[in-house]
C-alpha cells in the first residue's frame, strides 16, 4: 500500500496514493488505522484526494477506522472525496455516520473544534462534581 503519513502533535493526516480502495487494500489500510491508534494518535485525517474507486472492502476499512477513533475518544475525517467514493458513501448511507469534509483545512479546523469541546467538556464535568 502506497500512502503517506503527516504527524502532528493533535493530529495525523494519511494520504492514500492509491486509485483502488478495495478488498486487496482494505486490511493494510484498517492495519495502518489500528497502528496509529496505538502508538497514540487519537485524531486522524484520511485525504481519499487520489482514490478513484471503492468497495465494500474500502467501505468497511473506513468504519473501522470511524469506530476506532471514536473509542479513544477522537475523530476519524475523511476528506478530498472524488466522485465516486462520495457517491458510494452517500448510496451506503455512511455520510450520517462518517465525519466528511471537502479540504483538508477544513477538516484540521474540526479536529482543533473537537479538541476544544472535549476540553470544556471536562472542565463542566469538573464543575458539576465540585458542586
Amino acid at each position: 500500500m502506497k500512502f503517506s503519513i503527516d504527524k502532528k502533535d493533535n493530529y495525523s493526516i494519511v494520504t492514500l496514493e492509491e486509485e483502488k480502495l478495495n478488498s486487496a487494500l482494505a486490511p493494510s489500510v484498517k492495519s495502518e488505522l489500528v497502528t496509529l491508534n496505538a502508538e497514540g494518535v487519537n485524531n486522524i485525517i484520511l485525504n481519499l484526494q487520489n482514490v478513484k474507486y471503492s468497495d465494500s472492502s474500502g467501505l468497511s476499512a473506513l468504519l473501522v477506522g470511524n469506530r476506532i477513533y471514536s473509542e479513544a475518544n477522537g475523530i476519524f475525517i475523511l476528506c478530498c472525496l472524488t466522485e465516486h467514493v462520495d457517491k458510494l458513501i452517500k448510496i451506503s448511507q455512511l455520510h450520517n455516520v462518517l465525519n466528511i469534509l471537502p479540504t483538508v483545512e477544513e477538516a484540521i479546523d474540526a479536529v482543533f473544534m473537537n479538541e476544544i469541546e472535549k476540553d470544556l467538556g471536562s472542565e463542566e464535568e469538573e464543575d458539576e462534581t465540585e458542586s
